[in-house]
């Protein structure tokens, strides 16, 4: 699976949690907080992601992370193993 295709599933889970945002305002490059993810939303994201992804990754994984493109990194390293 191609990185762009890991992002495009964050992309849609994102506007699923956050019914308020456009999917032009998630770009890679934003953090969840800036788009109105607060720390619950934000875990929801990635828990929904990985199981779109039908992966498991320690949360830990994931405490460097400081937006959409590392949370997509982490996803898409765990998804090609």
């Amino acid at each position: 699976m191609s990185k762009d295709e890991v992002y495009h599933i964050v992309q849609e889970i994102i506007m699923e949690i956050l019914p308020d945002v456009e999917k032009e305002n998630i770009a890679i490059e934003k953090q969840l907080k800036d788009i109105g993810a607060n720390s619950i939303d934000r875990m929801e994201i990635v828990t929904m992601s990985m199981r779109e992804l039908n992966i498991k990754i320690p949360l830990m994984s994931f405490a460097g992370v400081n937006n959409i493109e590392g949370l997509v990194n982490v996803l898409h390293e765990n998804v090609n193993n």
